[in-house]
């Protein structure tokens, strides 16, 4: 029974376990300004599908009232949750229409958070002929 207890075991020591954590923090830390823009991109990602989904229903809306609105609730629009305002949301941007009238209108994406840490939030457009561009690069 004791020869069981007295044989070694091969294994890592703890000095060793820690030297690579070390190593791996510091490439990630080398790594991550070279990922920033991308995050920025795929962040737009959902700026650029919740206009288009305004256009879609603004476009909807013009058919049946021959007039643009400029509420989002009478739309059908509803805003999730903003990553600012609770720990429970997820939204990114703040949606809002900036102009609407007989002819046209124009809806925004404003950032609520700095992606980059520049100081520069990201805004988005779109008018009623569907010319989507970002105003405010981040």
């Amino acid at each position: 029974m004791k020869s069981v207890y007295s044989k070694k075991l091969d294994a890592y020591t703890l000095t060793e376990i820690l030297v690579v954590l070390v190593i791996i923090g510091i490439l990630v830390l080398l790594a991550l300004p070279n990922l920033l823009p991308l995050i920025t991109k795929a962040k737009s990602t959902e700026a650029k599908v919740q206009l288009e989904h305004v256009y879609t229903l603004e476009h909807n809306y013009f058919f049946e009232k021959s007039k643009y609105s400029s509420d989002l609730a009478e739309l059908g629009f509803v805003q999730e949750p903003l990553s600012s305002d609770s720990k429970d949301g997820r939204a990114n941007y703040r949606i809002e229409i900036i102009q609407s009238g007989a002819a046209a209108f124009v809806a925004r994406a404003t950032a609520v958070a700095d992606f980059n840490g520049n100081g520069t939030f990201n805004v988005w457009q779109i008018d009623q002929d569907k010319n989507l561009k970002e105003v405010t690069p981040d």
